[in-house]
């Protein structure tokens, strides 16, 4: 812990506070799992705490009226195999939290162990940064379905504690389950997390039941009358409960009653319509909404990125070093065959150029501009010692000057001087 205490007085290296902020999710996972773990083992305690003691009342009452002993003992018999079961659940989610603990411990001590690398530049550092990295490769193979690869992984490499096998998988099962259009899965991993998706004003539930019902008029469209007394029945039980709620989206207030209210017109539009919006509504692409909307909604309640840790890290890294020039069309020999440079720059390489095309430039609070700068007619500029000596290099003429990097000659009579002011 007394790593903890280090990092939590600020006392940190920059780079290390980076790879701390990075790490956030590591030790922020098993605390939200740990935290919906003790509501679940509450929960269970107060629904049997009522009746348990309503039971026992009863058997008293009972006992002292000179009631059936029978009746008594069958009454505390009930009241005993509910009280085991409670006990056999208590134990199931004191297994989860010990896991969860133990996930934690290791956790830390991996952070902490970054914490007691002296320096960047020794093996120290890059024995860490190799578990780093097989986390990083684990958690992307997790997002991109790859369970079985990525559980292959995290055993070879010995971090199946630093890495969420089981959330992932259970996620991804889920999103499969909505892209082949069932909904049972999900439903019961919103009955799960009711009161958490209730704080968080999640709109996955009202959704799921709006496509049951949608599927339910598509049905008696196609032949099935009987199905569009089902899909009233489901509106009336499902659907009108969430006519006072209101969902915010991208700055949008939705109103629960409004899609109701358009779900009602379905019963006069059949499947293949053009009218708005209940073409939207019966569109099979509904399907992959709410696997998208499901994979932010299980994201946000875990405090899980929406992208791989992998993408963020690389994004950092690339962005550290681009420069307007990396993706310039005269930026060197790769990209521009009269260039006489060759550049050294990981981002102008072929393997990266196109990865780092989005990322944000490099910010830079200092500029380094040579002793002796001249401008060619073209506008670019380079320092003259070592524009001439360059030009001597390649055989350039007395007299003329050419541009390393386009490639274009110009009479020296037309290179001038620059000043910085």
């Amino acid at each position: 812990m007394s790593d903890l205490n280090h990092i939590k007085g600020g006392h940190l290296n920059p780079i290390k506070e980076g790879h701390f902020i990075l790490d956030q999710p590591l030790l922020r996972l098993p605390h939200e799992l740990a935290r919906k773990n003790f509501k679940s083992a509450q929960l269970a305690v107060e629904r049997l705490r009522e009746p348990s003691l309503a039971t026992i009342h009863a058997a008293a009452n009972s006992s002292i009226s000179g009631g059936s002993a029978a009746q008594t003992l069958a009454t505390l018999d009930i009241m005993i195999t509910r009280i085991q079961g409670l006990k056999r659940k208590i134990e199931s989610l004191a297994g989860e939290e010990a896991v969860l603990h133990r996930q934690s411990k290791k956790r830390i001590q991996h952070l902490g162990d970054l914490y007691k690398v002296p320096s960047f530049i020794g093996k120290q550092y890059d024995e860490w940064s190799r578990i780093r990295l097989h986390r990083l490769i684990a958690d992307y193979l997790l997002r991109s379905g790859y369970g079985g690869t990525a559980r292959t992984l995290a055993e070879e490499k010995n971090i199946e504690e630093l890495v969420d096998l089981n959330v992932f998988v259970q996620c991804h099962r889920i999103q499969e389950s909505l892209l082949a259009g069932k909904t049972q899965e999900c439903l019961a991993w919103c009955a799960d997390n009711k009161q958490a998706l209730k704080k968080i004003n999640s709109e996955l539930e009202f959704e799921l039941r709006l496509q049951q019902y949608v599927e339910l008029v598509r049905m008696g469209h196609s032949g099935y009358p009987s199905n569009f007394n089902e899909a009233r029945i489901h509106s009336v039980k499902f659907l009108t409960p969430h006519s006072e709620n209101k969902y915010e989206k991208q700055g949008v207030i939705k109103h629960a009653a409004a899609r109701i209210f358009q779900a009602a017109g379905l019963f006069a539009f059949p499947p293949h319509t053009m009218t708005e919006p209940y073409r939207s509504l019966y569109a099979h692409a509904r399907w992959s909404y709410l696997s998208r909307l499901f994979v932010s909604t299980h994201h946000n309640l875990l405090s899980l990125p929406t992208r791989p840790l992998l993408h963020i890290a690389l994004s950092a890294g690339l962005s550290s070093l681009k420069t307007p020039s990396c993706h310039s069309s005269f930026a060197s020999s790769s990209s521009n065959s009269k260039s006489s440079t060759t550049s050294v720059c990981p981002i102008c390489s072929t393997e990266l150029n196109d990865l780092a095309r989005n990322v944000p430039y490099a910010h830079h609070t200092t500029s380094y501009v040579e002793t002796d700068p001249v401008v060619l007619p073209n506008g670019r500029i380079y320092g003259r010692e070592r524009l001439l000596r360059m030009n001597s290099k390649v055989g350039v003429p007395d007299g003329q000057v050419k541009d390393p990097i386009t490639g274009e000659i110009f009479a020296e009579s037309k290179v001038r001087k620059v000043y910085i002011s």
